[in-house]
């Protein structure tokens, strides 16, 4: 199992019209095609104007395909075009649970979608 964190940072005041988007266009495509998300933040200290996101996967060939149906989505492709100007950068990393953990989150998981 792994997990993806996804760190954007945004314009200054620009947050508010990002989440506004991602609400609108983004949040459904990704969560019907990438299922619960692990977490969805803000940042309130520390760097600001920052979203971080978290997405489990249960290999790294499982992210590769549901990310591949996810940017063939209309909608998301809608999304992406409109959320590229009010971004500075992206990060990504891909994380792997630590192995007391992964059993957690597969329970964490599987009770969001059941």
């Amino acid at each position: 199992m792994y997990v993806e964190e996804r760190i954007y940072t945004l314009h200054p005041g620009k947050l508010p019209a990002f989440l506004k988007i991602y609400e609108e266009k983004g949040y459904g495509p990704q969560r019907e095609i990438l299922g619960p998300p692990v977490g969805w933040y803000t940042a309130e200290i520390g760097e600001l104007n920052q979203v971080v996101h978290l997405w489990a996967y249960t290999s790294l060939d499982d992210r590769e395909e549901r990310r591949a149906r996810l940017y063939a989505d209309p909608q998301f492709k809608e999304y992406l075009t409109q959320i590229f100007p009010l971004l500075v950068k992206m990060e990504n990393r891909i994380l792997k649970p630590a192995p007391f953990f992964v059993e957690p989150l597969k329970k964490m998981l599987a009770s969001w979608e059941g």
